[in-house]
């Protein structure tokens, strides 16, 4: 029997159907049931989460969680009536939709094991409708072996859990007789795979790559620098087989081993560079992609550098940055923080215009840099000097600095909205002449040979004096037809 746990009864014959997922919502509609999966929501997963369930409420939907943060949190007071699926019963989620469709809260949370051991999760062999028919995700092993202080994940998945071999292997089989033209690897920790079995990642690789038929392909997943590193001549043998991807996924997280060490991730910067080093020389072209968290508790300036100039040394194609988020119940929540606001830079900005929402002005700095600015009115067309404060997806904010001097580019003070440009100095004069044609405000702005003219008697002027010039050139016109006849 299967350790577990939940709220409200579950009829013992649904544990024997064999239904897929989609077969279920049939009966009851997408409209009607809500399955949310905190574990595809990124930072701040709790917010994105407790908002999703919040619109799904207030919309009347039956909702099931499933995901790392129901597993191992699942007495929030969010959650409470809410039906859950354990991170390792995945399997039973039809039975758990159905009776959350009658009204029943359901919570299956327990642990698998297998005399004592605990199992990798829900069987590989299940019936499921991939996303993309071409390509086949096969999870090797869930858990990990790390106890990194941010990550939530290991609260919910536990110590390292490996599939057999020849269960993954049966899987990939299958899924090339499907139709499938390319697998991806994935767990927690591709790297760690097969240490609580006996076996190792290498081992894994080369059975899958003898099943492989030509003309597909396989992508493996993310692994931590620790469990790569004496796999390392293997790898590169492997990532140099023309049916795999010569790409991998190396988390650094920093370059730092001071937060290294922090974040508790049980290898230095220097490991993280033998590994990129030895596999670059020997994988020629190969991609490497990587992680980073920036403002981890404890991070200095000096430390954040570091960071940086890893990234100019190496030039990762694909990088992902991800702000730091104390996720709740984890040792890094409980760590001094680092404000989020914090970015230190002082730049001349130039103000131009005024935000889209009307609450800023908006600037730019030399490298055409948007940068929002407190909307003060002596701002406007002016440079100033700001400290940046905050940073968006597309803008920063910045704060100007209290002894700044504001700079006015300009030689004269601007038209106003509406002046017409481009006027000469004798127009503009001819017309401060003309009297009842002159408006007041030219005449005190003669200094400045500047006027603001209404629109239609500019017009008037403009065709008296073109009438006036058509008289004199029939006159002349006429002047001459006579001399000459």
């Amino acid at each position: 029997m299967l350790s577990r746990r939940y709220e409200g009864e579950i009829p013992k014959n649904i544990c024997k159907r064999k239904k897929t997922v989609h077969q279920v919502t049939e009966n009851a509609s997408d409209a009607d049931l809500w399955l949310l999966n905190s574990c595809t929501v990124k930072n701040p997963a709790e917010d994105h989460f407790r908002n999703s369930i919040k619109k799904a409420q207030e919309e009347n939907k039956k909702i099931v969680l499933a995901g790392c943060v129901p597993q191992a949190q699942p007495r929030q007071d969010y959650l409470k009536g809410l039906s859950i699926i354990g991170v390792q019963q995945i399997d039973r989620v039809v039975e758990v939709v159905e009776e959350t469709i009658k009204g029943h809260s359901v919570r299956l949370l327990g642990q698998k094991k297998d005399n004592g051991r605990r199992l990798g999760g829900a069987r590989l062999d299940l019936p499921k409708i991939r996303k993309n028919p071409l390509i086949e995700i096969i999870s090797i092993n869930t858990g990990c072996l790390n106890a990194c202080t941010y990550c939530k994940t290991k609260h919910a998945r536990g110590n390292l859990a490996s599939y057999p071999i020849d269960e993954l292997v049966d899987r990939a089989k299958q899924s090339f007789q499907e139709g499938v033209c390319e697998i991806w690897l994935t767990s927690e920790d591709t790297g760690a795979y097969g240490r609580d079995i006996g076996t190792n990642l290498p081992t894994l690789l080369w059975k899958l790559v003898e099943v492989i038929p030509e003309g597909a392909m396989l992508r493996l997943g993310m692994t931590n620098p620790p469990y790569i590193l004496e796999h390392l001549e293997e790898m590169a043998k492997i990532l140099n087989h023309p049916r795999v991807y010569a790409f991998l996924h190396i988390p650094v997280q920093s370059a730092s081993d001071s937060v290294l060490m922090e974040m508790k991730r049980e290898y230095c910067v220097a490991d993280f560079k033998r590994v990129v080093d030895f596999l670059k020389e020997k994988v020629p072209g190969i991609t490497i992609a990587t992680d980073i968290i920036c403002g981890f508790p404890g991070e200095t300036d000096q430390d954040f550098q570091e960071t940086v100039k890893l990234v100019e040394e190496y030039k990762f194609p694909s990088l992902f940055i991800n702000q730091f988020y104390p996720r709740p119940g984890t040792p890094a929540a409980k760590m001094e923080q680092v404000p989020a606001q914090v970015i230190g830079e002082r730049q001349q900005v130039l103000v131009t215009e005024e935000s889209f929402d009307s609450k800023f002005y908006v600037a730019h700095n030399r490298f055409y840099e948007q940068v929002l600015v407190p909307k003060n009115p002596a701002f406007m067309g002016k440079m100033v000097e700001v400290d940046i404060c905050e940073s968006g997806k597309h803008f920063m904010k910045g704060q100007p600095v209290s002894d700044a001097k504001v700079y006015t580019p300009s030689i004269s003070k601007p038209l106003a909205k509406g002046e017409v440009s481009g006027l000469t100095k004798d127009f503009r004069n001819g017309l401060g002449s003309s009297g009842s044609h002159t408006s007041a405000a030219s005449q005190c702005d003669s200094a400045s040979s500047r006027m603001v003219l209404p629109m239609p008697r500019l017009y008037q002027d403009c065709a008296l004096r073109m009438s006036v010039g058509l008289a004199l050139l029939a006159l002349l016109f006429a002047f001459f037809v006579k001399v000459y006849n």
